[in-house]
């Protein structure tokens, strides 16, 4: 099955409103025609307005970078679905490793994340990965099971195969240092075989699963020639707009 690559810039916490402004704007020309492919872009919550501006009419998804699972509510800190619709959001990233391991989000939170999203109306970016110490005990791939298993236990029907899975080796963020396309196919084949398991091979070809973890211009295309990466979830390239269009232009 041919699946439509999505690539989608976090930008993390870099960006004031007017910052924002200035990178969409010099962004979006440079990736002018590029229709065969899903772009998306997930500034931080005070600039989603400024986005939002810069990206009408244009087909970018402006996307979040977390959501709670709670419609409303005493959650200091946290923001709703509701929120991020009214706002123009099309998708919330949801268990980066950066939240696992700084401000202690567990897999079964991030299920009920998930589940909020998909129930709203928003397409999960759902992230998992392992640490260096788990890859050098060969563990990867039980991780990343157990993080996918526990997210997917949250979704339930059709609506499935809209989520997005990003692997994310969490040795591979910020580091400099990335997957090789094969490793990344590996760890790819294995989510689709999970979800294949779990929710039927109809469901496991049609979910993007993107690779995230210093994704660079120079590397986006051996990445997206394996037959299981269908796209990226990329950091600190994706603040330059150049740099990004390159990565979205891949191929």
């Amino acid at each position: 099955m041919s699946r439509r690559p999505l690539i989608a810039g976090n930008w993390k916490m870099h960006g004031t409103a007017g910052e924002t402004r200035a990178l969409l704007s010099a962004l979006l020309p440079e990736i002018a025609g590029v229709d065969d492919r899903d772009v998306a872009v997930a500034p931080p919550f005070t600039a989603l307005p400024a986005a939002a501006d810069e990206l009408s009419g244009s087909t970018v998804w402006l996307t979040a970078q977390n959501v709670h699972w709670e419609a409303k509510g005493a959650f200091t800190g946290e923001i709703s679905t509701a929120m991020l619709l009214d706002v123009g959001c099309r998708a919330a990233i949801v268990g980066h490793s950066e939240r696992r391991q700084y401000f202690g989000e567990t897999d079964q939170g991030v299920g009920r994340r998930a589940r909020a999203a998909l129930v709203a109306g928003l397409v999960p970016i759902v992230c998992v990965g392992e640490t260096l110490p788990e890859r050098e005990s060969d563990r990867t791939l039980e991780v990343v099971e157990r993080q996918l298993r526990a997210a997917l236990l949250e979704l339930q029907g059709a609506a499935i195969a809209t989520v997005c899975i990003a692997y994310e080796p969490v040795w591979a963020i910020g580091t400099g240092k990335n997957a090789t396309p094969t490793q990344a196919q590996e760890v790819h084949a294995a989510i689709r075989a999970v979800i294949a398991r779990s929710a039927g091979d109809a469901t496991a070809n049609a979910m993007r699963i993107l690779y995230g973890g210093s994704v660079k211009p120079e590397t986006i295309d051996a990445l997206m020639s394996e037959r299981d990466v269908d796209g990226a979830l990329v950091g600190g390239a994706s603040l330059e707009a150049r740099s990004f269009a390159r990565i979205v232009r891949f191929g």
